[in-house]
């Protein structure tokens, strides 16, 4: 999937704080520390850095949504992780985002902290991020 696309994903997913171009996808994957895995309606993308990794962002277009296209990338996210010595894996989340909560949650994250408006939404409203991890066994 070529940047263009990803972009193109990631923009029918987010307004807040607002989506990436591809140009910032291109910037993130030059970085040997940044992995992607992908289907054809989504991907996730992180990145291990020592022992540690971070959920950068998952997208999965709206139409294809809650048929567990989300929880075959998080498989996949995992099992990259599981292949370097990560002893943590974090990610932000927007506190009104349910649906990826529980997706976290569903695979073992936990929530350690709470960034206070954090967001910006295209109303000029703050969102609270969600700071979680999980401990992986090694």
């Amino acid at each position: 999937m070529d940047t263009a696309r990803l972009a193109e994903i990631h923009a029918a997913c987010f307004e807040t704080p607002r989506p990436w171009s591809a140009v910032e996808f291109d910037a993130l994957l030059a970085s040997k520390a940044v992995f992607i895995c992908q289907k054809p309606d989504g991907f996730i993308m992180g990145r291990i850095v020592a022992d540690e990794a971070e959920l950068l962002t998952i997208a999965v277009l709206p139409k294809a949504q809650r048929n567990g296209i989300g929880s075959q990338l998080m498989q996949a996210f995992e099992t990259q992780v599981s292949d370097g010595n990560v002893g943590r894996v974090f990610l932000e989340v927007s506190a009104e985002n349910a649906a990826a909560i529980a997706l976290y949650h569903k695979f073992g994250f936990e929530q350690a902290g709470l960034r206070h408006g954090y967001y910006s939404t295209p109303e000029r409203k703050k969102a609270d991020a969600l700071v979680m991890v999980k401990h992986q066994s090694n």
